[in-house]
């Protein structure tokens, strides 16, 4: 075994009725089992992030919940010298028209997600999330952004962006769920899937961004009652690497003292659950300077029968090509986000003892502080 985490495998609610955290909810799965039937107002946070990559472009959708505000964005990335990157963020103060449901939106059986009109001018964002047969269908539509070269009061037409993706969930595809506790008051329900392959287009004006052989899909689901304040990494990528397809999911900081991690490797779409935390180590002076992200060399929360070569292994290198920076301070929210898009390189080990040599997995790692 992988971890000391115990494997739920019945669906289970996240909350008892009086709000608090369900002891029988604490644990992880290989499959979303988790209905979030959160209670209370003000700490309650709701999202789902999507991010599509290619070897050339990425697209990422957000629509999010934080009780107060709801923040629903379109984020696009071309890489490289010329490449166009732009965001558009919708704010709905009191997340007016913004419902997520319990369970993970666009999953089967689950609710689909709409926001925004459908028509959207200025900064608003229409973003649809919904259940297809065999996946996940993701669309939106917003205006691109002004540049901050423009003059001020310059009249420019702004070009419609319109996100159609699919994002498949192949028969018998493993996902990681866990619940993070901090408090039988303060508590997250993560589900992050990696490795999904996708399938669509992004048109930009007269322009298609095409998502073919080589586009995968990440999904961050989030549910939970939060601190204040917190900080964390998060590492993820999706693609095929030594004869393999491969998903990797990293967290850091946030899980610290709470017996759960959110670390797996996903191997051909089986989940190696990893249970101790990893080191990260990288420079905030340099966001743009290599990462690494590697498993320590512990065995106090493994099987201690096992093999030293059975157990999980992470020793991976991570090169940024972008950062996408962001800083915001508005009162009740402030936010520090380096997101760094780039590749990872070295080797795993899954809990079969196969160890995979990773070289030029395309994903992210990201330092983040946020106050709310």
């Amino acid at each position: 075994m992988a971890t000391h985490e115990r494997e739920i495998t019945e669906p289970v609610d996240l909350c008892l009725p009086d709000g608090r955290l369900n002891p029988a909810a604490r644990g992880w799965s290989r499959q979303p089992l988790h209905r979030a039937n959160l209670r209370g107002w003000g700490r309650t946070k709701r999202w789902e992030y999507w991010c599509v990559t290619t070897p050339t472009h990425l697209v990422a959708l957000t629509v999010s919940d934080l009780d107060f505000l709801a923040l629903n964005t379109v984020y696009v990335l071309e890489y490289g010298s010329g490449g166009r990157e732009f965001e558009r963020t919708a704010i709905v103060p009191g997340g007016r028209g913004v419902h997520l449901p319990e369970t993970i939106a666009g999953a089967p059986g689950s609710p689909a997600v709409v926001v925004g009109p459908q028509r959207p001018t200025s900064g608003k964002v229409r973003i649809e999330i919904r259940e297809e047969n065999g996946g996940t269908r993701l669309r939106a539509r917003c205006l691109t952004p002004s540049s901050p070269q423009e003059p001020k009061g310059t009249r420019r037409t702004r070009e419609t962006v319109e996100v159609d993706l699919f994002a498949a969930l192949p028969a018998g595809h493993e996902t990681l769920s866990v619940v993070v506790p901090w408090s039988e008051h303060r508590f997250q329900h993560t589900s992050k899937h990696t490795a999904r392959p996708a399938s669509g287009t992004v048109r930009i004006g007269d322009r298609v961004l095409e998502f073919g052989e080589d586009a995968w899909a990440v999904l961050d689901h989030g549910r939970g009652r939060w601190p204040r304040s917190v900080d964390w990494n998060w590492g993820a990528a999706s693609g095929r690497t030594g004869g393999h397809t491969v998903g990797l999911q990293f967290g850091g900081r946030w899980t610290r003292g709470t017996g759960a991690t959110e670390n797996a490797l996903c191997v051909d779409g089986r989940i190696t659950k990893i249970g101790q935390e990893l080191e990260w180590r990288w420079s905030p002076d340099d966001y743009m300077a290599p990462w690494t992200i590697r498993s320590a060399d512990d065995r106090t929360v493994v099987d201690l029968t096992s093999a030293p070569d059975d157990r999980p292994l992470v020793d991976l290198t991570f090169t940024p090509f972008h950062n996408r920076s962001a800083r915001t301070d508005a009162g009740l929210i402030a936010n520090r986000t380096d997101q760094c898009f780039g590749h990872y390189t070295g080797r795993i080990r899954d809990d079969k003892g196969r160890e995979i040599a990773v070289d030029r997995l395309l994903g992210w790692a990201e330092d983040v502080h946020m106050r709310w």
